[in-house]
């Protein structure tokens, strides 16, 4: 019996045969037509007109947050309901993070405990210089809410897309929200290039300062010359051409990965404590993953338990994020929570979600949780 992984890479012929004429090509250097390309589509699938990529998304939160001026001594808000790239990022800058929790029905970053945070904020003098918003789970946040906040108070608003391409809110894709948009390209996205990632933005000079950062800050001259510290965090070509075959295919593999969350539901929401993600008002998730939470007063197994109880049969599951204020590397950071991201922690668990993922596969899955949960 074949294991079954969480969230594996679905790729193929076609992106087989996209790195062969790549490699023919002889574009196997950091740049090339693929990777000119590949930011072009990348911008227009986030709404953008500019795309820069990168070596993670990580690199690129980075590169956003330095061009915005981020520095040593301030304040960045972010989400504490992510994984911990969110957060790291801003340390590289010298910032600090400071954590917000989610609302319970979209399990996104509350506009109401960011409301309470910049207000006081506002009132102390004390002002923040930035706000990352996480797409959690490949669903968007309420930007309806977000984006006027931070408007208020003039904070330049970034989106971590880095789960969420290919889905929407109110009709705009994900990746068009805030000054810029970042997606991930890891292994196990909704595609991937392996590793790797990008900014997508509409401000021409953040594009070409984060291009430019990332190859070093190498200014134009016949010899290396450099009046800046850069960064190697350029994406190669051949990577690129990997991502442009996958980008090709996402809108199938966000259908075949909803059509997963489907079959969940159908599966297993009449069992009494099991409840899923819940979506707001205008929100099209891609469904990358698949969570779930047990009620522990009518549910016959914990989170812990299912998990072991999947692996026994050679099953991938994971429990969701452990919020960054619970780890002990942010536990000395400022943080608003209202234990709502402590509570998904506590009863959530990701179930196998790969776009590649057989019928007679989710079945399996379906009949160990139906079994350990009964």
């Amino acid at each position: 019996m074949t294991r079954i992984y969480l969230s594996p890479p679905d790729v193929g012929e076609p992106e087989r045969r996209a790195l062969d004429e790549a490699f023919d090509s002889g574009w196997v250097a950091p740049i090339g037509p693929d990777l000119d390309a590949f930011e072009v589509e990348l911008a227009a699938a986030g709404g953008r007109k500019h795309g820069v990529g990168l070596a993670s998304g990580t690199s690129a939160l980075h590169l956003v947050l330095k061009e915005l001026g981020v520095g040593p001594g301030d304040d960045v808000i972010c989400s504490t309901f992510t994984f911990a790239a969110t957060a790291n990022a801003i340390t590289y800058c010298g910032a600090r993070p400071v954590l917000v929790d989610s609302e319970p029905g979209t399990w996104n970053l509350s506009p109401d405990l960011l409301a309470e945070e910049l207000g006081l904020r506002a009132r102390s003098g004390r002002h923040a210089a930035a706000v990352i918003v996480v797409d959690l789970y490949g669903q968007c946040a309420d930007y309806d809410r977000l984006v006027p906040l931070c408007e208020t108070h003039g904070l330049p608003l970034v989106e971590d897309a880095a789960e969420s391409l290919g889905a929407s809110y109110r009709g705009r894709p994900a990746g068009s929200f805030g000054v810029a948009g970042v997606f991930s390209f890891n292994g196990n996205k909704i595609i991937t290039t392996s590793g790797g990632g990008a900014l997508v933005t509409d401000d021409e000079r953040l594009a070409t300062r984060s291009r430019h950062l990332a190859t070093q800050a190498r200014e134009p001259a016949p010899h290396y010359e450099h009046v800046e510290v850069g960064y190697n965090y350029r994406l190669s070509n051949l990577l690129a051409a990997l991502g442009r075959a996958q980008l090709a295919g996402l809108d199938d593999k966000v259908a075949r990965r909803r059509a997963v969350h489907d079959r969940y539901r159908d599966g297993l929401q009449d069992l009494p404590g099991v409840a899923f993600q819940p979506a707001g008002p205008g929100q099209e998730p891609n469904r990358w993953l698949t969570c779930i939470t047990l009620d522990p007063a009518l549910t016959a197994a914990t989170p812990h338990q299912l998990r072991l109880a999947l692996e026994a049969d050679d099953i991938e599951a994971r429990p969701t994020w452990k919020p960054m204020h619970l780890q002990p590397v942010f536990a000395s950071c400022p943080a608003r929570v209202d234990g709502t991201s402590e509570h998904l922690f506590r009863t959530g668990l990701c179930l196998p979600s790969g776009s590649s993922l057989s019928a007679v596969d989710q079945d399996r899955v379906i009949a160990i949780v139906r079994r350990g949960l009964t």
